[in-house]
This record gives structure tokens, sequence and C-alpha cells, in this order.
């Protein structure tokens, strides 16, 4: 909880009375006067880029300097360049969904995983937390965060100011099935946002046939693009990297020998495959991962290890590199998936194994299990950045979760 007392009480403990500004000279006070007023505009700006967005959000009412500073496009961006290339990870956030009867959401500290010995689970107050349906993690990009609501909603929102969009409803006539792929990444070539979902059904030859679609944010709605036949089936959260969203597939269930990386190029909408490192092929289930800005891939081989490699130069396969292996044989991790989220300024990397959070050392092979507070299980996870980013602003009214209440209560009755 913040204090609001005298942040410098505590350098001078001893004081025989107080003082006021009128035992100051005259002449004192105006030079006083005239060294805070003559502060750069240059400082001004650097000091405020370096705070977290809560101190932002109430230095707003500042001035209206101040305001237009904030809410600029140019420092909007700065600040979360900043934030995202912090090595202490002091603006990144752990958001997970728990106890699927009331389908909540918490937000753990990443920077207090990796260096605190215990940490909190905090409760997220989210758009959609007074409805019954599930709620799922499409992905997050830039400190937005795309929600799945059941199986054809989908909200951007940004936990961070508290703002969010409910977007179109994404089933037409020629959408069936359920969604078996989900994704959300920026499309910098065109400055836009985008969502992406395929809707799989069953068909006669025991194959899928997918029915592909994508949110533009430019033009707030769904357009189909290119769908497919297939018998893989797919883990449903993409990995955003180099502009373009990836999952891991596979042709058979219950252990997998043949997997393949696939890609969407949100720019121009094609499809693609990553070519994987030189692995150890056998029973083994495959998940992707970010470490840094690299795609990263961990092929567990059922209960025995765990081999994580990274990409340091996108689609180039020689730049493979297997960064460590982890370990587990008296662990039965056989259908446990693994994600690597954040490497520390240490070396620690910050992964989650099945319903928990991990931290593993390269330095001596250790692994431990983070002790979080107030909650039970998860049932996924995703790293989101501190941001003031809304890319909304300019095109419709900004809701806040007061109005998300109110319109909730209206839908309700």
């Amino acid at each position: 909880m913040e204090s609001e007392g005298n942040e410098a009480s505590h350098l001078c403990p001893k004081r025989n009375k107080p003082t006021n500004h009128s035992q100051f000279p005259s002449s004192s006070m105006q030079d006083l006067s005239l060294k805070i007023c003559i502060l750069p505009t240059e400082l001004i700006t650097e000091i405020l880029l370096r705070l977290p967005v809560k101190s932002l959000l109430k230095f707003r009412c500042v001035s209206k300097s101040w305001l237009a500073l904030i809410s600029s496009p140019q420092f909007v961006n700065t600040h979360l360049s900043i934030c995202a290339n912090n090595k202490d990870n002091t603006h990144h956030r752990l958001i997970v969904t728990v106890n699927r009867h009331k389908y909540n959401l918490k937000d753990i500290s990443v920077s207090s995983l990796l260096y605190d010995s215990v940490t909190e689970a905090l409760d997220l107050d989210y758009p959609t937390r007074n409805t019954l349906k599930c709620i799922s993690i499409v992905g997050s990009v830039n400190g937005l965060i795309c929600l799945s609501l059941g199986e054809a909603n989908f909200f951007i929102w940004n936990p961070s100011i508290r703002k969010f969009k409910e977007l179109p409803d994404c089933r037409d006539a020629f959408c069936f099935g359920y969604p078996c792929i989900y994704g959300f990444g920026y499309d910098e070539r065109h400055d836009d946002y985008k969502v992406v979902v395929g809707f799989a059904n069953k068909s006669y030859d025991r194959s899928f046939l997918v029915k592909v679609k994508m949110y533009s944010l430019t033009s707030d709605s769904w357009t189909s693009i290119e769908d497919f036949r297939s018998d893989w089936f797919a883990i449903r959260s993409a990995m955003f990297v180099n502009g373009k969203l990836h999952w891991t597939i596979c042709t058979y269930c219950h252990p997998c020998d043949s997997w393949d990386i696939i890609s969407i190029d949100l720019a121009d909408r094609k499809w693609g495959k990553v070519e994987q490192p030189s692995y150890e092929e056998g029973d083994i289930y495959s998940t992707l991962g970010v470490l840094g800005t690299d795609l990263s891939v961990c092929y567990n081989y059922l209960g025995i290890r765990a081999d994580v490699w990274v990409m340091k130069e996108y689609g180039v396969k020689k730049s493979w590199i297997k960064m460590f292996t982890i370990c587990h044989p008296f662990e039965p991790l056989a259908f446990q998936f693994y994600t690597f989220f954040c490497m520390s300024n240490k070396g620690k990397i910050l992964f989650v194994c099945g319903p928990e959070v991990r931290i593993y050392n390269p330095k001596d092979d250790s692994i431990i299990c983070s002790k979080i507070t107030s909650y039970n299980t998860f049932y996924e996870a995703n790293i989101y950045i501190e941001s003031l980013v809304w890319p909304f602003i300019r095109k419709e009214p900004i809701m806040h979760m007061e109005e998300i209440e109110k319109a909730q209560m209206k839908t309700i009755l």
C-alpha cells in the first residue's frame, strides 16, 4: 500500500519546530521559484518516460501541457520501448486464468517472480468478469491483451489503463465447428493490430477443414483468409514474433513424432513453415515460446528431459541454438507443456510447466517452483507489458470499467 506521508521524513528525524515559507527571505523564495520553473522540458520528459503507467495516469492532471505530452503518440511509443527493454522486467506482468468455475484472471509481477521469495497474485478487473462464459487468453502485444469469451466473442483490452473494445462477431454462414487456433499480433507495415482465429470441423475423411478469419483494427471487421484441410491438431494460442503468428502442429496424438511450426504473416496474410533445428526425434511434445524477441521451441521427451532451442536470426535454420536441457527423471511430465517467457538480467529463465511457474538457473541446472499467494492452479499464462497504448482512441469513445458494469447490467436485465 502506498504511503501519503512525507517521503523525506526519515532524513531529518529531529526537528524542534515546524518551519513555514514566511521564515525565508522573499529573495530566497524567488530564487527557489525560479530554479523550479527553469527545469528543462527535455529533462521533465526524460523523467516521465521512466515512470510506471499508474503514476503517469495521475500526472496527466498536473497541467494541459503534461496531458498533451503524456497522451502524444511519440511519448506513448517511447515509453513502451523503454518498458519493454527494461532488463529488470519491472514493467512485465504475467496474466493467468484461474478457477474455471469463476473464470478469474490474475496478474503477477514478473520482476517479483524472478527476484523475490514470495509473490502475490492480484485480481484483475477485466471487462467480462460478470459473465458465465469461459474466458481464454488469445495473446498480448504492446501492452494490449486479446481475450476470447466463449467461442466467437473477442475483446482487446489494456489492463494498465482500464480500457477495452469488444470486437464484431466473427461468425458467419461459412464459419462452423470449434476454434482450434487463436492469435493476436501487430502488423507494423500497416500500423494495424490483428486477430486470427481458425474454426475446425471434422470431415468425412477424418481430416479437419479449417476456416480462418482475420480481424483488422483499421477496418474494424473480419475477413476470410486462406483456409485449408489437415489432419493436425494445434496448440491454440499463437506466439507472435517478427510480424508473424506461430503455432506448433502434429499429425498424431499422444505421443507425437512429427512436428511442424506453421506461421501466418499478418502483413500479407500468407501461410508458411519455419524450419526447425536438428533435434533428436522420438516420442515428444513440442511447444513454442519467446525469449527476448526470439522464437523458442521446447521439445519435451516425455518425462525424460526437455531441450530448449532459440532462433537467433529469424528464418535462418543455422541460427537455432540449443540454449539448455532440463532433466526431470523423477517427474512424470509426459503430458505437461513447457512455455518459456523471459530471462532475468542474471540469466535465470522464467517458464511455465503445467500449472506452475518455475525458475531455471542454467549456471547450476537448478529449478525452483515460485511461491505465489492468493491463487491455486492456473490454466493459461501469458506475459504483457504495462503500457499507455490505446490504438482505438481516435476511432471511438473511451469505455471505462464503470461504463462496462452498467452495460453488463442492462444486458442481464
